[in-house]
């Protein structure tokens, strides 16, 4: 079968989650995409469209700012020309990952999140305990000119009691393996912008 040549930033995010479980891309999002998906970000925030995120899934959904203190909206192809951009930027990682991982990825699934300040997500994994649809979590960060002391890094904690901080600064992407990895995220001191999502196979 003839498979189409992987552009290097997938190519090398794909060598990352083959060898660490996990990739950080500083450069991922063009820089006036992240400004326009943050500027539709904080309008649909100013109309009351995003809601406080709740912790489980189906009728043991619970809304619990002591676990989890962002405020969510999920996001339809259609929606916006800034988060088909997105949306488009994404499927070709989805490809590019099928292509080389085969993991059967098969759609994504994805929400703005704003957490306000001194909110925060304590320590978690990604996937459902039953529900194993979730295999790649990715996250798209919106905050531009984000400084040191801020807060709002995402802390995932790796092998060998090892922990890392990412930055969520405008353009980043961190993408890991959903099933893998925990790790939190930390209080900031002003609006800390992203979108979150993740690749799905079929359940």
């Amino acid at each position: 079968m003839n498979t189409l040549p992987i552009a290097p930033l997938f190519a090398r995010i794909v060598d990352d989650l083959a060898t660490h479980g996990w990739s950080q891309q500083t450069i991922f999002i063009p820089t006036d995409l992240t400004t326009e998906l943050a500027k539709e970000c904080h309008k649909r925030a100013q109309c009351g469209e995003l809601e406080p995120a709740a912790i489980g899934r189906g009728e043991a959904k619970i809304v619990h700012e002591n676990i989890r203190g962002d405020h969510i909206q999920w996001l339809e192809a259609g929606d916006h020309h800034a988060v088909d951009r997105y949306l488009a930027l994404i499927e070709q990682l989805r490809v590019a990952i099928n292509q080389t991982l085969f993991l059967g990825l098969e759609d994504f699934e994805s929400h703005f999140a704003l957490y306000p300040p001194g909110a925060f997500y304590a320590k978690h994994l990604d996937r459902f305990r039953d529900d194993d649809r979730r295999v790649v979590s990715c996250v798209a960060y919106l905050n531009e000119q984000w400084l040191p002391g801020q807060g709002g890094e995402l802390r995932m904690y790796l092998e060998d009691e090892r922990i890392y901080d990412v930055a969520p600064q405008a353009g980043t992407l961190m993408v890991f393996m959903s099933a893998q990895w925990p790790h939190e995220v930390l209080p900031a001191t002003r609006d800390r912008l992203s979108i979150t999502g993740w690749f799905r196979r079929r359940a």
